[in-house]
């Protein structure tokens, strides 16, 4: 299994993202919980700087410097071991509330 890793992000709102994976798939996820910490005050406190978030080395990254681990927007976590577990991540509801 090939690693799984971030292509493309959009910023929404209410600290989202919405990432398009290597593989072609799209998830969203609320990072509200994760930009913690000095390193992320700016983001939190500006919402024009969260909106410049871009992707290098297959993850997420700001123009402070700071950056989130690529398994855990992904996964939640660490990815699955191959062979136990998903292939793909488990898509979320949007903020429309679709699928």
């Amino acid at each position: 299994m090939a690693l799984l890793r971030i292509r493309e992000v959009e910023a929404l709102p209410g600290f989202k993202l919405r990432l398009t994976l290597t593989d072609g798939s799209v998830i969203e996820r609320d990072v509200s919980r994760l930009v913690v910490g000095p390193i992320f005050e700016p983001i939190r406190k500006d919402s024009a700087l969260f909106a410049k978030v871009r992707v290098d080395g297959g993850t997420v990254v700001w123009p402070n410097g700071a950056d989130l681990c690529p398994d855990v927007l992904i996964w939640g976590g660490a990815p699955p071991e191959e062979g136990h577990g998903a292939t793909r991540p488990e898509p979320v509801a949007d903020v429309r509330g679709e699928r």
